[in-house]
């Protein structure tokens, strides 16, 4: 479904659908022709964030007084709406997003089951009962919502990221104000819309957009705010954090340089392929891809030659296009900060492939760069070290398991890293010695399961509470201790 030009979708605060208070509105455009705006969205100020806090707060005691089953039934009935009405929110998410169409449904279903996830996990979730010597007494804990929370997700992952933010959420009885990216809001928009339609009372769920800058203040420093969780980038991550008050929670998932390792004893066709999938497969735009690959010297040479030939193969286009491996990046400013790091990466590497910006025939309009790869890298160089989020390899050569961990560890960050070999002695040992919150073995450095927990080390998080799973719950959650006598 194609939306016209002359689409605008509103802010969604205390229960009404309602344009912001200057009316100033922009535009959704289509990475891959941007030619095509998919939608325009509120601008909004800090009055209109203002608002949306000041709903959610006035919504909390109402909430938090609802029975857990009502508030599960409201995430029930939101992810059957997203099932319902999949494919149609895959084509927007497609045109204002850029990845594949089956990748974008892939996540409208991911969302669904998250919700499926905490409507039935948060059920369980209980305090405990202490023994102690007086059999007048009771001792134990209750488990309660903090209040207001903030919600700010990236345009990588427009809808998965954000529903296991906002169910766990809402499910313990919080109040939510989410803001979108503006790259990718009106599938964020999809999901209020999901949730709304799943029954959620007036100002439970607020939805705002707009730059950063203006509303961005507030949602992290009004006093009404009570936790926040952020995904996006490191520096605004700690921008985030150190602005946020003493009383108020921050949970941040952030920037990564996701090391795979393969020795010698690998799959050299296995390590291609999760080299490809984990770097390339979302063009590069994931905080868990990967981005630099140490190869044992002695296969260096036949990797690097079969992942270049690899990468030459992939057919890029519009997510709309059938067997399209690689999207669009997903905005001008995407696409500028690409281009930077592979001309950096020019003059300290050797590139071996990609490198260019694509610009004649179909790519005209849109936002797109040849996959790239660059060999003779060493972890001194900038291409090793800053995070570039684009469809960019590094391959720098190791000499053994020990140096291979040891340069995988030589970064600020420590989001997901992976290795690929057939010995269980590498494999034990480097669950234990990497230094990162997710680790694969023999599988790509993206993607990890809706009910295991997610996060990662050093400057990729706060390293405070994590991320989905069961343990995605406790983030949303403050304990009580109550002594009950006779």
């Amino acid at each position: 479904m194609t939306l016209p030009a002359t689409t605008t979708f509103d802010n969604y605060i205390s229960g009404a659908w309602k344009p912001c208070r200057s009316g100033a509105t922009f535009a959704d455009t289509n990475p891959a022709d941007t030619g095509e705006t998919v939608g325009l969205f509120q601008a909004s100020g800090a009055e209109d964030a203002q608002e949306a806090v000041d709903a959610a707060q006035a919504a909390f005691a109402g909430w938090k007084k609802t029975s857990i089953t009502k508030r599960a039934k409201v995430l029930l009935a939101a992810a059957d709406y997203l099932e319902a009405n999949a494919d149609r929110f895959a084509e927007e998410l497609t045109r204002e997003e850029g990845k594949g169409l089956g990748l974008a449904k892939d996540e409208f279903l991911r969302s669904a089951q998250t919700l499926r996830f905490y409507a039935v996990e948060a059920q369980g979730y209980t305090g405990e009962t202490f023994p102690q010597d007086d059999a007048d007494m009771v001792v134990y804990t209750q488990r309660e919502p903090l209040g207001v929370v903030t919600v700010i997700a990236p345009w990588n992952f427009p809808v998965s990221i954000p529903a296991r933010k906002i169910a766990p959420a809402l499910v313990t009885g919080n109040t939510v104000v989410f803001k979108p990216s503006s790259e990718a809001p009106l599938s964020g928009l999809r999901l209020v819309e999901a949730l709304v339609h799943g029954g959620l009372p007036a100002g439970v769920l607020n939805f705002v957009t707009g730059r950063a800058g203006e509303v961005g203040p507030v949602l992290t420093t009004a006093p009404a705010v009570r936790a926040i969780t952020f995904t996006g980038s490191t520096a605004a991550g700690q921008q985030i954090h150190r602005a946020a008050s003493l009383t108020t929670r921050t949970q941040m998932e952030l920037g990564g340089k996701n090391p795979l390792i393969v020795m010698e004893d690998a799959d050299l066709d296995l390590a291609v392929d999760l080299a490809v999938k984990g770097g390339l497969s979302l063009s590069g735009q994931a905080c868990t891809g990967t981005s630099r690959i140490m190869v044992v010297k002695s296969v260096l040479a036949a990797f690097t030659e079969k992942l270049v030939a690899k990468v030459k193969t992939l057919k890029i286009g519009s997510g709309l296009t059938k067997g399209m491996d690689l999207g669009p990046l997903a905005s001008a400013n995407q696409l500028k900060n690409v281009l930077r790091y592979i001309e950096i990466g020019k003059q300290e590497a050797q590139l071996l492939c990609g490198g260019e910006q694509l610009t004649e025939g179909e790519f005209a309009k849109g936002y797109y760069v040849a996959p790239t790869v660059f060999g003779g890298v060493t972890q001194q160089m900038r291409i090793a070290r800053e995070e570039i989020f684009g469809p960019v390899l590094a391959i720098i050569e190791v000499a053994d398991y020990a140096d291979a961990l040891a340069q995988a560890n030589d970064t600020e960050y420590g989001l997901s890293a992976a290795i690929c070999t057939r010995n269980p002695r590498y494999a034990h040992a480097f669950a234990l010695d990497i230094e990162s919150g997710t680790v694969k073995i023999n599988r790509t450095t993206t993607g990890n399961l809706i009910n295991a927990p997610f996060g990662g080390l050093k400057n990729s998080s706060t390293s405070t509470f994590r991320e989905s799973g069961r343990g995605g719950l406790e983030f949303f959650l403050q304990t009580k201790t109550v002594y009950r006598g006779a």
